[in-house]
This record gives structure tokens, sequence and C-alpha cells, in this order.
């Protein structure tokens, strides 16, 4: 079992930044493939990064590619998202998830964990 709390979201004005938190816990986290969705109102999950923990492989989704990023704490078992430049378009519940297996995979039917998630809203 692994267990993911979000933290960091908020309200933010276009053009500004905010960082998320995701707490990992419960199993040893070098197995894992770290990723970050985001749902929108009216919207399909979509994928925005990820990273394998052990090697601190990266992979984004096109939309925020240049104004996200994704790192991880190995000391703190915790996975950020920078994001600057926010959009109003980026504005979403943000989930942190992960996955068994070094394979970097943007598809949400591949993660094993969630966490709760935490809205971040981006106003013009």
């Amino acid at each position: 079992q692994v267990q993911l709390v979000e933290s960091g979201g908020g309200l933010v004005q276009a053009g500004g930044s905010l960082r998320l938190s995701c707490a990992a816990s419960g199993r040893t986290l070098s197995s894992l493939t770290m990723g970050w969705f985001r749902q929108a109102p009216g919207k399909e999950r979509e994928f925005v990064a990820a990273i394998r923990w052990s090697y601190g492989a990266t992979n984004y989704a096109d939309s925020v590619k240049g104004r996200f990023t994704i790192s991880r704490d190995n000391a703190k078992n915790t996975v950020y998202l920078q994001m600057n430049s926010l959009k109003p378009e980026d504005t979403a519940v943000y989930y942190c998830a992960a996955r068994l297996g070094s394979s970097i995979y943007s598809d949400s039917t591949d993660y094993n964990y969630w966490g709760q998630g935490t809205q971040v809203t981006v106003s013009s």
C-alpha cells in the first residue's frame, strides 16, 4: 500500500506560481513512478507530469512543458510540482498518483494509488 497526501493548492492570478507537494508513505518509494494528473469541471482527468523515483527521469504533457517542473526529495519522501506562468486553463483539481514499476505512463488507469486531490484556481 502507498499513501499519498497532497498540499499546496490555492487561488492565484494568471502569470503566478504555485508549488504542490505530495507526501508518500507505506512502501519502498524507489520502486515507484509518481505522477500528477488534473481534472477540470466537466472534463476527463488528464496527465500533467511524471517522474521515476529511482532515477529522476521525467515526462510532461505538452500543455505544461516549459512551465511546470516535477521533482522529488528522497529525504522527505515527497514529490513536488512547481507550476509557473499559470493560466486560467490550468484551473483544476490536481491529483498525485503512484504506480508500481519504473515505466512512465500518462494513462491514469496505469496508476495504482491516488491522493485526495488539491484545488488550483487561476484567475484571469
